[in-house]
């Protein structure tokens, strides 16, 4: 759209007319007295103002005209006058702001030394506990070594009901497959990927409340915090074993809860997912012995001057129609573990199981169970046996 402005002459020549005529008085009477010899500051005062008026009379008095004449003129008249009212008001909003500016800036600056020193502080504090940790986690994990003492020292044990001895390896064999030891001559078991699994079926196994690892129960000898479960074990056979140079891929996963049916679905799964990205020969399920969650079952081996809880393993097969071809393999690995345990730290193992159902173990050539402890057992008791199993594994594994 187009805004069309009509001149009117007759009105310009009025306007302007009027103009001349102040202009000209005003003339006259400004060199009247120039003439009167009046050169005194005050009459300068006058004259300047006067000039002013002039100027501002004659700019005004145009502007008026042209509004009055040019309707389009008028209009920008007032976006100008809008728009330095909003200028004025921004220099002023300007001017504010670099004087909090200013002061911001300073409280900042003293803010950031505060700031910088608290981190000093901290960081000189966090450096101080790491070197503690550090310290304590050293003295902690320091691998096991061999040739030490050993005597099982457990009180009310049960029998273990052994069938079936290959070597020094005592099995309670609950298949109807024969189980001879030249069957499992262990000299040619091959590792071809060292990568293990550690993964808990049974997330929430929990074990008797020690003054180094009390918790609140959430089910018999069961808890939904696993720093006090047999997920916390297998974090600390995952850290013995990293110290051997082992890659080790532990999921902490809960399989058992809410739901304790389909457990072993579940952690099948997490399994075949691992396996995707990591092939491994060795995945073990670190469970705890329920044994009917008998509070006086512990079974410990007192190893140099440190308690473990005794470990079994518990190895399955297809004799319950599931699919299962490598179970001898797993059972072969298992045995040659379990015998390099008696020769090194004899009583850390307890006897054997082979059972008829599978346990997932189709999943991997060296893949088993192995039961940490009973519900009698302290949590303490049950990582310094990760200490130990780890030096073994390490004996085969290398």
């Amino acid at each position: 759209m187009f805004n069309v402005a009509v001149l009117k002459l007759k009105d310009i020549l009025k306007y302007f007319m009027g103009i001349m005529i102040t202009g000209l008085v005003i003339f006259f009477v400004s060199k009247g007295l120039e003439k009167s010899g009046d050169n005194n500051s005050s009459s300068n005062n006058i004259l300047q103002k006067m000039e002013k008026g002039i100027s501002l009379f004659t700019e005004n008095s145009m502007l008026y005209a042209l509004d009055q004449t040019i309707p389009v003129v008028s209009n920008v008249n007032k976006e100008y006058k809008d728009i330095a009212k909003e200028d004025d008001a921004n220099q002023d909003e300007s001017v504010l702001q670099m004087m909090l500016g200013t002061q911001i800036s300073s409280i900042k600056g003293m803010e950031d030394i505060e700031k910088n020193k608290t981190s000093e502080e901290v960081s000189q504090n966090n450096e101080n506990n790491n070197q503690e940790e550090d310290k304590e986690n050293n003295e902690n994990s320091a691998v096991a070594n061999a040739g030490v003492q050993t005597e099982v020292i457990t009180q009310n044990p049960i029998s273990d009901g052994s069938n079936t001895n290959i070597g020094s390896v005592k099995i309670k064999n609950e298949t109807d497959y024969q189980i001879t030891e030249d069957m499992f001559n262990t000299n040619d078991l091959t590792i071809d990927n060292k990568n293990i699994i550690l993964f808990h079926t049974h997330s929430c196994e929990s074990y008797t409340v020690s003054e180094k690892y009390p918790y609140t129960p959430t089910g018999n000898y069961r808890t939904t915090d696993l720093n006090f479960t047999v997920t916390r074990v297998g974090t600390e056979l995952e850290t013995y074993l990293k110290q051997y140079n082992y890659n080790v891929v532990h999921n902490t996963d809960y399989h058992d809860y809410p739901a304790y049916n389909g457990s072993y679905t579940r952690s099948l799964k997490t399994v075949e997912n691992i396996l995707q990205t990591t092939p491994s020969d060795i995945i073990i399920d670190v469970h705890r012995d329920a044994i009917g969650s008998r509070s006086d079952y512990a079974p410990t081996v007192k190893i140099g001057d440190e308690e473990a809880a005794q470990l079994m393993f518990v190895i399955g097969t297809d004799a319950g129609g599931l699919w299962h071809p490598n179970w001898r393999e797993n059972l072969k690995f298992a045995i040659k573990v379990q015998a390099r345990a008696n020769e090194m730290y004899p009583g850390l193992f307890k006897t054997m199981m082979l059972t008829k159902s599978r346990y997932n173990q189709h999943t991997g050539k060296y893949a088993s169970i192995i039961e940490v402890g009973a519900t009698g057992n302290t949590l303490d008791q049950c990582l310094t046996s990760m200490k130990y199993l780890a030096a073994v594994m390490h004996e085969v594994i290398q």
